[in-house]
């Protein structure tokens, strides 16, 4: 197995974090200037109880006790009791200033790393292997690449900054508070590592519960995005109250993982107000008494409980963000599952595929299965396509035929022991991905055709294609009497996956799409099923008489497609059982013989 891209979520965190590290630490340094600022209205209020109205001693540093002097000592202070409060209001706002400017780093950070993870995420799915996607649902990899991402940016930006800004508040408060009273500093120092604890507990439980919820979520969003895509055939044939029922069962399931959820973190919240709460009463309480005792000062009481309501909040959110941890954690793990899979391999070749593409194309001895537990699906397959000439390959279902573009394409990968392909002689296992690719022009029996017009559809195989060279193709393709009936022509808009138009509409537009490349390589993997003999003929005829001496490999079960093809391959059970002319295989009395008479015996013999 190879070595893991991310071997833990401390070592994504980082990598995510690229670009938007500093954003974040100015965002920290900016909290924490704010929260120390928060926690110096205190002492200024209980200076002002004790020694500003009552007669103790100053207890203030000695920078602030010589400004005191030049203003007038504390009387000046008894007869201006606004200047304390506009100090109070000047501490305030300077403590508001930071606190924004620590939400605008936040925010920027934030959506620096969103942008970034989104970026890094698309840009490693389009990547990963055809066998990937087959194995993942593309709901659940939705799902991953928007809920889990905004998860992972709410613990990045609120939960983890929170974390790390309370730490300081806490420590910087106990700080203030031990200077007031030491057991009642005592009394809150104990509860915060109750409520820690009681957090930790929880934290197992709660990540459990997260991941069955993520799960069900992705399950969700799967069923979702099949239906929406198929909904044409849902209704065709009459399943709409099946598969209401069906999403209808897992959202129940969802909905009740979520329940099972809010019940653990309902049962983790309101103990954990309740231990908050009893640390509260306990303070009142001992606070009073030693305020009745002498050993306290109403200021220094009045300060320490105001510390207490400062951090009381924090402590308790420093159990929830640690629940919400889980979660985080749970996110992590499920894009981590995307990021650590393993990329189609790119091969840097000096030579440009150009030079020999428009050479022969030999299989080898291939062999081939999808899985080490699946059967065969090519088994020592042999055979040769001349460049430049037109191959036509008939078998029927699951022989291998389009297993065999699969290979070819390299969105499978043979190993050594398993055969080779060779183009023009040159291994197309040392060839780069994207180089070979760029070279073969596939038009699959289904095509996909995007949300655009017709001629954007056309033109989305070229960088820059000109109107004239997709009049072109689309003459070639047999479509241009199609787009003349449209009132907007090449602008007509097809909807998702072409829904406008019909079958052998969209496999047109596929075909003028692949000719408007003009690749070396050209296959037709069963992209005239859906057009009429007479159609089917035209575009052969018109792609015979192209100037690209392109080597073209058409799949079709129809015969009527294949018997002017300069070598037809007979394909059954993974095997090349005839090869030939059309003339040299009718004369054998196979395979191919058998087809011919069953479809048109009048018309191919």
């Amino acid at each position: 197995m190879p070595e893991k891209r991310y071997k833990n979520n401390v070592h994504l965190i980082f990598h995510l974090l690229k670009g938007s590290k500093r954003y974040f630490i100015l965002s920290i340094v900016f909290g924490w200037i704010s929260s120390l600022l928060d926690l110096v209205n205190p002492r200024i209020i209980s200076f002002t109880v004790d020694s500003v109205l009552g007669d103790a001693a100053l207890g203030i540093p000695v920078l602030l006790t010589d400004l005191l002097r030049r203003i007038g000592g504390l009387i000046a202070l008894r007869q201006h009791l606004g200047l304390i409060a506009i100090g109070i209001l000047i501490v305030a706002i300077i403590s508001a200033v930071f606190r924004y400017t620590f939400r605008v780093f936040s925010a920027k950070g934030q959506e620096t790393m969103l942008v970034y993870t989104r970026n890094l995420l698309y840009e490693h799915i389009i990547s990963l292997p055809l066998s990937w996607h087959n194995h993942n649902h593309t709901g659940d990899i939705i799902q991953r690449c928007t809920s889990d991402v905004e998860v992972i940016r709410e613990f990045l930006s609120e939960q983890l900054l929170t974390l790390i800004r309370m730490v300081l508040y806490i420590v910087m408060a106990l700080y203030f508070m031990l200077g007031i009273s030491i057991p009642l500093t005592i009394i809150v120092s104990i509860f915060i590592p109750i409520i820690i604890l009681f957090s930790v507990f929880f934290h197992k439980r709660i990540s459990t519960s997260f991941r069955r919820v993520d799960e069900m979520e992705g399950q969700l969003s799967a069923v979702a995005q099949e239906n929406l895509s198929g909904v044409r055939v849902v209704r065709a044939f009459g399943r709409e109250s099946y598969e209401r029922a069906r999403f209808e069962k897992k959202n129940t399931e969802y909905t009740g993982r979520w329940d099972h959820l809010m019940h653990l973190l309902s049962l983790f919240w309101s103990c954990g107000d309740a231990i908050a709460g009893l640390q509260t009463l306990l303070i009142l309480l001992v606070g009073a008494h030693f305020c009745l005792d002498g050993s306290l000062s109403v200021g220094g009481y009045i300060a320490f409980l105001a510390y207490s309501a400062m951090i009381a909040g924090p402590v308790r959110h420093l159990g929830r963000v640690i629940s919400g941890m889980s979660r985080a954690g749970v996110s992590m793990d499920r894009i981590r599952y995307i990021l650590n899979a393993e990329p189609e391999s790119r091969i840097k070749d000096s030579r440009e595929p150009s030079a020999f593409m428009h050479g022969d194309i030999e299989f080898d001895h291939v062999r081939f299965r999808f899985a080490e537990d699946e059967p065969l699906v090519l088994d020592d397959l042999s055979f040769t396509c001349r460049g430049g000439t037109v191959t036509g390959i008939l078998g029927s279902t699951g022989s291998g035929k389009s297993t065999l573009m699969d290979l070819l394409c390299r969105l499978y990968d043979l190993s050594p022991e398993n055969g080779t392909i060779r183009i023009g002689g040159q291994d197309i296992q040392s060839i780069d991905r994207e180089q070979l690719r760029k070279e073969i022009g596939i038009v699959l029996q289904e095509p996909y055709l995007f949300s655009r017009t017709l001629g954007e559809n056309i033109a989305i195989t070229r960088s820059a294609p000109d109107m004239d060279s997709v009049k072109a193709a689309s003459h070639i393709a047999a479509l241009d009497d199609t787009v003349s009936r449209f009132a907007k022509g090449y602008d007509t808009f097809v909807g998702e996956r072409g829904v406008t138009l019909s079958g052998g509409q969209k496999q047109r537009t596929a075909i003028a799409q692949t000719l408007l490349r003009k690749t070396p390589i050209v296959i037709l993997d069963d992209s005239l099923s859906a057009v009429d003999a007479e159609t089917d003929a035209r575009i052969r005829d018109a792609m015979q008489h192209m100037d690209t001496h392109a080597t073209t490999l058409i799949i079709s079960h129809r015969i009527t497609s294949l018997m002017h093809a300069d070598r037809i391959i007979v394909m059954d059970k993974g095997h090349v059982v005839e090869q030939g002319t059309h003339e040299e295989l009718y004369a054998l009395g196979g395979f191919y013989r058998k087809i011919c008479d069953l479809q048109s015996p009048d018309q191919v013999a």
